[in-house]
């Protein structure tokens, strides 16, 4: 725990721009090409919002509950990515006391404008209102919803699309691959990042591409019009759909095409 909350240094009353550039290899994306994306803004000097790169299967170490990201993360067979709903907008204490207690956990956040006293003020704030994703053991997350006082307000988001042997909704997990690639698309914190649902999103295709270039690099998804701008849209099994910020052409590569337009 001690070593989790060492690595939040350079932050800044959690306002500050975070460079998690994970290999040297991978440079962050400058001021000069983030300027080319409509939907980014300069301010302060401070390149808004953050540029966060990973390596391989590696993804982000700790940081605390401001940005949403928590201890290292390895691959565990025996563990899975669990969805638990926080009552009362407690995401955050629900964090940091899984956390505490040695649990990978997730947040998706986004940069938000408040207006504070007369003044502008940039804040995260949870991009999936109530959510927490918590890469842990059947056991440990059921000692967390029955047996943890302290989380007497988190509760299991469940999986309405299957049965269990008891015919019951069983809580809902993620799957690996799934959740990284939320991760990478959601932990740049970008204010344009949008949860949204199918009617929201108006499909150029099927085809699945790749962000090449740019702040979400690594992104894959499907090509949408989204609020009046084209954006790639991932989904999260039984939960709902994420929409980057606008992405030019020139930085989507396709890499699957849908076999019904061809």
């Amino acid at each position: 725990m001690g070593n989790a909350r060492a690595s939040a240094r350079g932050m800044d009353n959690g306002d500050s721009t975070l460079f998690l550039c994970m290999h040297q290899s991978q440079k962050c994306v400058n001021k000069s090409t983030i300027n080319t994306l409509s939907n980014v803004n300069i301010s302060g000097g401070i390149e808004s919002p953050q540029c966060t790169r990973f390596i391989s299967d590696v993804l982000p170490k700790a940081i605390s509950s401001k940005t949403g990201v928590s201890v290292e993360y390895a691959y565990d067979e025996g563990k899975k990515w669990f969805v638990f709903r926080a009552s009362y907008g407690r995401v955050d204490r629900a964090f940091d006391l899984m956390i505490k207690d040695g649990t990978y956990t997730y947040i998706a956040k986004r940069y938000v404008l408040k207006l504070y006293h007369g003044k502008r003020k940039r804040v995260l704030e949870p991009l999936i209102p109530n959510l927490v994703f918590a890469y842990t053991s059947k056991e440990k997350a059921n000692e967390y919803v029955n047996n943890t006082p302290a989380l007497s307000f988190l509760s299991y988001y469940y999986n309405h699309f299957e049965l269990d042997e008891r015919k019951k909704n069983p809580p809902l997990t993620i799957s690996e691959s799934e959740m990284k690639r939320f991760i990478l698309a959601t932990c740049n914190h970008n204010e344009h990042l949008m949860f949204v649902n199918e009617s929201q999103c108006h499909y150029k295709s099927g085809d699945i591409v790749k962000v090449i270039d740019g702040l979400f690099r690594g992104v894959e998804g499907r090509v949408a019009r989204v609020a009046g701008q084209q954006r790639v849209v991932l989904s999260l099994s039984n939960i709902g759909l994420v929409a980057t910020a606008y992405i030019p052409t020139a930085f989507i590569e396709r890499i699957e095409t849908n076999s019904a337009n061809t």
